[in-house]
């Protein structure tokens, strides 16, 4: 009902179908945010699988983390059911929806090729000629039409910014501002409700979950500043994927309770953006400092016990001024400046310091930690770049690759060390296809199965690299992981992951199991739920000369011996 057009419950327009053959639906037809059964009942309606799909976390999931997910700390978006009711979810195209305007989303001519698909068949051909005299539109901007044969009153156009990973902060700031040029032009044009398609585009290479935050924040931001003014936002989605990202995202926005509320702080990214839901860039800020030699406080005569001439060289005296000014104007709690070179001191520090790991010849591990918020603006970088390359290539190595599920039922994801061939793999774009991979894994507990069969007879990558993949994972990764299973360990390996548990990680590497045997590790992850390399099972005969075991030719499964 609330993802579906359902035709039966949708009022045809004129008593018959439109042209398109798609039904209206009235907004009295869609359930409100604040109206709609929470967590549990969303996936009941659709009735589709599709929208179950785990890969997609719940952030209100787990309500043992609820409880101390707080920490004192306060909300940056608190439970306001008078926001709440002006938002709606609907799974359809927006044209469909009888409301004051639509958004469009196209490209700076405004031409139709690059429209919304299905938006100008549906309004007819006055829309495209009306957009022919606009002359165009500017990215991050917007601009209104007549709808035509839409049951809509207006079509908001806009353009939404190309994405690429370096340039993600003015691509956010973009974005947010098409979202909110499309509000301000719905109050401008005295209009009250709106349905906002995704306005990114595949072909524009934005990612999808980080849009959707862009989105959701920038509208919540200026419903808090406009509520009066505007009387419904409606989110359209029409693939599944997109429905999944605002189920699990507008609760981190538009919480319903406390309980959601108090969730939401800690799923929520670390930079939330400003008032208006724009990224904040502490190096752009107007930074006012104190002037210097400040002298000690005196006290001054007034200005009619002063003479004019004492008075006049006061005036002059520039020392003097920031005893009139108000000390928290004046002060910065922190430079970004200042920041940034105690970061390089830190750097440099490591780096000119004594490295007992290097001099052990584990690599070099010098460089600051990174800030929660360093994480994951690392994290999503990383993440949108492997999610506009096609990386098939380290994919077909089965290098790292998707299990079952472990005897606690915590999804695996399986790594074969003796597939790790350094010579012949690109390591970052290796790296790009671990956290596209890990990603969905990772939003819940899970594991890790790794095979060292074999692994050492091929050159590994030193703990330098493995620091930084775990500083792009994030600390999602490092508070999700359950256990790393290692099967065939060496005394080198052995030797290795110690010296991670002191100089690399010491939450993640403590995680680490060892199982000398397959027997051993099928104790932890059931045999059928893995896919096991036929090396691994020569090499757990070899290693462990085949004593009680036996095992099937043709299965590969491995019995003990009657």
């Amino acid at each position: 009902m609330m993802y579906q057009a359902i035709p039966t419950a949708a009022t045809i327009r004129g008593g018959t179908p439109t042209e398109s053959g798609d039904y209206v639906v009235t907004l009295d037809q869609i359930p409100r945010w604040s109206d709609v059964e929470q967590r549990s009942s969303l996936e009941g309606e659709t009735g589709d699988p599709a929208h179950s799909n785990p890969r997609y976390a719940n952030p209100l999931a787990s309500s043992s983390e609820a409880g101390s997910s707080g920490n004192g700390m306060v909300s940056k978006f608190p439970v306001d059911h008078e926001i709440n009711s002006r938002i709606y979810l609907w799974r359809g195209e927006p044209w469909n929806l009888e409301v004051d305007a639509v958004v469009n989303s196209t490209n700076e001519n405004l031409d139709e090729a690059h429209s919304s698909p299905g938006l100008h068949v549906a309004a007819g051909p006055g829309l495209a000629e009306q957009c022919a005299t606009l002359g165009g539109c500017r990215t991050g901007m917007a601009k209104v039409t007549n709808a035509y044969d839409l049951p809509a009153r207006r079509v908001i156009h806009t353009v939404g910014p190309k994405y690429a990973v370096k340039y993600h902060t003015a691509a956010e700031n973009a974005l947010s501002h098409c979202y909110r040029s499309c509000l301000e032009l719905l109050i401008d044009s005295g209009l009250q409700s709106i349905a906002m398609g995704c306005i990114y585009t595949e072909a524009k290479n934005y990612p999808r979950e980080p849009a959707a935050h862009v989105a959701i924040r920038t509208v919540r931001r200026f419903l808090e500043k406009q509520k009066d003014k505007i009387s419904a936002v409606v989110f359209c989605t029409t693939t599944s994927s997109d429905t999944e990202i605002y189920k699990r995202l507008l609760p981190l926005y538009f919480p319903r309770d406390e309980h959601e509320e108090e969730v939401a702080i800690s799923k929520l990214p670390a930079d939330v953006g400003d008032e208006n839901g724009e990224t904040v860039i502490d190096e752009r800020k107007i930074r006012i400092q104190a002037l210097p030699n400040k002298p000690p406080p005196r006290s001054f005569p007034t200005p009619l016990e002063r003479p004019s001439t004492d008075l006049t060289l006061l005036r002059r005296n520039s020392n003097h001024l920031d005893s009139y000014l108000d000390p928290a104007f004046m002060s910065l709690i922190k430079d970004p400046d200042e920041r940034r070179k105690e970061q390089w001191e830190k750097t440099a520090q490591a780096q000119s310091g004594f490295n007992f790991v290097k001099l052990l010849g584990f690599g070099d591990l010098g460089g600051p930690p990174l800030s929660a918020a360093e994480e994951y603006s690392l994290h999503s970088r990383y993440l949108a770049k492997a999610n506009s390359l096609n990386l098939s290539e380290i994919a077909e190595m089965k290098i790292v690759y998707r299990g079952g599920v472990d005897t606690e039922g915590h999804p695996v994801m399986v790594v074969v060390g003796a597939h790790f061939l350094l010579r012949c793999l690109d390591l970052e774009r290796f790296v790009l296809y671990v956290i596209k991979e890990f990603e969905p894994v990772i939003q819940k507990p899970y594991s890790i199965v790794y095979f060292h069969s074999a692994a050492s007879l091929q050159v590994q990558p030193d703990l330098g690299w493995m620091k930084r993949l775990q500083q792009i994972l994030g600390r999602k990764h490092q508070r999700n992981l359950q256990a790393i299973y290692v099967l065939h360990p060496t005394f080198h390996l052995k030797a290795t992951i110690l010296t991670m548990q002191f100089f690399v990680d010491n939450v993640v590497w403590k995680k680490v199991v060892y199982a000398d045997r397959l027997l051993q590790l099928f104790k932890y992850v059931p045999r059928e739920q893995l896919t096991i390399p036929d090396f691994v099972f020569q090499h757990d005969l070899e290693v462990n000369g085949g004593k009680g075991l036996i095992v099937d030719p043709r299965t590969k499964y491995v019995y003990q011996r009657p």
